[in-house]
């Protein structure tokens, strides 16, 4: 596998998870969950391979979405080399 492969799938993972979390913690639809997943800055620091957020567990991320979701901010300040 590439690179890009492995961030792809390591990313696919972290959302298949966050989904699953989401669902179960605010009872909302598939689709619900998808779209704050989607649209929240965690997804967007998680897509940016300078941060190396991709590479952490799916709990780890969903811990800073949820945080994001509840609050409105994002939770993680610091960019991994």
């Amino acid at each position: 596998m590439t690179k890009a492969q492995i961030k792809n799938y390591l990313v696919d993972t972290a959302v298949d998870e966050m989904t699953k979390y989401l669902i179960e913690d605010y009872n909302i639809s598939i689709g619900d969950a998808l779209d704050v997943i989607y649209n929240s800055e965690t997804f967007q620091k998680m897509g940016d391979a300078d941060t190396g957020l991709y590479t952490q567990s799916p709990l780890y991320i969903y811990e800073l979405l949820n945080r994001e979701y509840q609050t409105g901010r994002f939770g993680y300040n610091t960019v991994h080399s």
